[in-house]
Order: structure tokens, then sequence, then C-alpha cells
């Protein structure tokens, strides 16, 4: 049994982590920054990365002082190397090459997607390979089929919004607070999801990606015009949203070949109505479902610390010298598509 120390910097969550290669979650600590961000309505490069240089190696001491563990107890060291915001990640990553460095470990340069997308292997061990995974957060959205650790075959991404980000931005057009994703779910619990038109892009198409800047802006429209509640409009946007999801999910699982189970992860994977759908469509499909907690979900450090020690019983480290990025597909054969879909 390998005992992993993972670390997470990649955005505007900080957090550390320690997970066993049983899968126990050995001890993990977070520290958000929302406060920070919400002035702006969104996150600040530079005020993350300033946060994260202030708050990561106190709660590296916390989980090792809850657990009762040392570095020299630790079998590795896994931080996230990439992609993000290219200072955030580089805060983590060099503070997990000095703890490897001065505790003589391996160090584990984790794709923050790859922690994603393993994450539901942490939560139910009966989780086997291949999976179809909709991978669906702020900054991503895609559906994967995952045949193996550092096995990725990319089967569609969003050619310019994200859906996380089409949550986020719609939520500030509606005047809610940061982070919006959640506040709009809320919020759409009070209102008919039939009450205001907006449209469903891509949807029904022989073109296997994503599209959500129309939606986004159908929203701007509809808020600009007045005619519509709010609730309304978050309501109907939310079911958009899903609609869209299941209908690109629906077509990649006859692309993906046998699959044992229909899997989601990412920060939109917390949010209620796309679970029930996806669901919903794995019945439909006779396919096990698996969603993890909704705090894996979202960033955190176990899901890299796991991520970590499926690479390290692979046999898979890296060197010292190993360069943070700020874009990383985890399928890099993929073809290009239009539009943005080059940030995937």
């Amino acid at each position: 049994m390998s005992i992993i120390l993972g670390l997470e910097s990649s955005c505007d969550e900080t957090a550390a982590a320690l997970v066993a290669s049983d899968r126990r979650i050995i001890a993990h600590a977070l520290a958000g920054q929302a406060e920070s961000h919400a002035p702006f309505g969104g996150v600040v490069p530079e005020i993350a990365a300033r946060a994260h240089v202030d708050r990561l190696m106190p709660l590296v001491e916390q989980v090792l002082s809850e657990s009762g563990l040392g570095l020299a107890d630790v079998d590795a060291i896994a931080a996230t190397a990439g992609p993000g915001l290219i200072g955030g990640v580089m805060v983590g990553l060099v503070t997990g090459k000095a703890l490897a460095h001065a505790a003589d470990k391996p160090l584990i340069a984790v794709n923050h997607l790859e922690g994603h997308a393993l994450s539901p292997r942490l939560a139910d061990p009966d989780l086997a390979f291949p999976y179809l995974l909709l991978l669906v957060s702020g900054g991503h959205c895609q559906l994967l089929a995952v045949d193996g650790v550092a096995r990725y075959r990319r089967l569609a991404t969003t050619i310019d919004d994200a859906a996380g980000e089409a949550f986020d931005k719609s939520a500030k057009l509606l005047g809610l607070p940061y982070p919006g994703g959640p506040e709009l779910e809320r919020l759409a619990r009070e209102g008919d999801a039939a009450a205001v038109p907006l449209p469903r892009p891509l949807l029904g198409s022989v073109e296997p990606h994503f599209s959500f800047a129309g939606l986004k802006s159908a929203v701007a429209r509809a808020v600009a015009s007045g005619e519509h509640r709010p609730a309304d409009i978050a309501a109907s946007f939310q079911a958009a949203i899903v609609d869209c999801l299941i209908d690109r999910t629906r077509r990649a699982l006859h692309a993906a070949g046998p699959v044992t189970a229909l899997v989601v992860a990412g920060g939109v994977a917390a949010n209620g109505p796309v679970r029930a759908a996806l669901q919903a469509l794995a019945d439909e499909a006779g396919l096990a479902f698996v969603a993890p907690p909704g705090w894996l979900c979202t960033d955190n450090a176990a899901m890299i610390a796991w991520a970590g020690a499926e690479r390290f019983a692979a046999g898979l480290t890296d060197p010292l010298d190993v360069a943070a990025r700020p874009r990383w597909p985890l399928d890099p054969s993929a073809e290009v598509v239009r539009g943005a879909g080059v940030k995937a």
C-alpha cells in the first residue's frame, strides 16, 4: 500500500490531501477564495496565486498533523502541473518539487483533468476501465473514453464556452453572487423551466461537440428584455444545459465502444438536475452511473493524490524539472476542432 500527498492550486481552491492506494482519504484540507474574488465577479489570477503562496504549506502541515504522519511516511508527492491559471499551478508544482526534493520522494506531475477523470474510481472501488466520462466544469466540457491510466480518447469538446462558465456568466447576468453556479441552481428551483424559450446549441447535430456561447447570449437578451422573472430564466437556462449535455452524451455512448459505466466529474457534476438526467440516460443505456460526492467533483487535492496513486502504481513518476503547463490536453492526439475547442 502506498500513501500519496496531493497538492491542488490550479484555480481558486488551495488544497492538500493524503490518500492511500486502498482508497482511504487519510486527511484533506481546503481553503477557498470566494470572498476575495466576489467583488470582481470572477477569479483574479494574481489574487489567486498570492493566496496559494500564503495557504498551501499551512494546509500541508495541517493534513500531516491530523494524520499523525510525516513526509518520511509518504511514498510520493503529487502536484497539479496544469492546466489552469499558470501562477497558481506554479505555486503548487514548485511546492511539490521542494517537498519531493527535501524528503527524497518521487514527484508525480498530475494533469488536473486526469484528477477529475480518475476521481470516480476513488469514490467507487467497483468502477473498472473502460468508461465514458462527461468531464464538465468551469473551464472544460468534454466527453472522454477512459481506457486506463494515462489512456484517454477525446470524443467531444466545447467549441466555445464550457458549461460551467455558462452557468457562472448567466448567474452574473442575473445578479447572483459569486460563485454563481450553485446560486443559479437554487434560484432555478423557484422557476418554470418552460417559461423562457432558450436555444439548445448543436442539439441533434452530427457534430459531436458542445457549444454554449449562443445560450449564454440568449440569457443576456432575456435578462435585458425585462419580460421574465429571474427564477424562470434560471430554470429555463438550466433545462437547456441539461438537454445539451444529455444529447451529446447519448451520441458519445454510441461512438465510445463498449464501456462499463457512464461517469460524470467536474464542478458541474455537483448540479442535481444534471446528475438526475445522466442517471436516467445510464438507465436507458443499461449502464451503471457513477458520480463522486459533490465535494469530490469540485477542485480538491484528494483527486490529485488519487491520480498520483494510480500513476505511481503504473510506474509513472516525473523529474524535478517538469514544467508547469497552462494548457494540457488529456488526449494530445485528438483532432483540433473549430473555435475555442483548442483549449481542450
